[in-house]
């Protein structure tokens, strides 16, 4: 028995799964990383100098935050952005919000003006 009853249904999000369109996804996301992580070497040297009392380091890398898709024009991108700890104390607490990617952005500027 061969036959099916069962009827695909196009998939809700409109975009297909085809080999090329996985190649520029994947190739997006790694671009998106390498940006976000020269933002963080970048904000990681300017605050190198900073020491704690006990000489240990004041700004480190702590992991990653959750993985999240950004909606573009070739469809959902997975990116994870690495989380940074400040170890010091007070009010002047460094935290990192990568440019290229701020928070809660879900969907990039040019599909947000597509849809109404």
């Amino acid at each position: 028995m061969s036959e099916t009853t069962i009827t695909q249904l196009p998939d809700p999000s409109g975009f297909t799964s085809d080999p090329f369109t996985d190649v520029l996804r994947e190739g997006a996301r790694k671009l998106i990383e390498q940006a976000i992580h020269a933002e963080l070497a970048a904000l990681l040297n300017t605050f190198s100098g900073e020491r704690l009392e006990d000489g240990r380091a004041r700004l480190v890398r702590h992991g990653h935050l959750s993985e999240r898709e950004v909606m573009t024009g070739i469809g959902p991108v997975p990116v994870k952005v690495p989380r940074v700890r400040d170890r010091g104390a007070g009010e002047d607490r460094i935290s990192f919000t990568p440019s290229i990617l701020p928070r809660y952005l879900r969907k990039t500027k040019s599909v947000e003006e597509l849809l109404p």
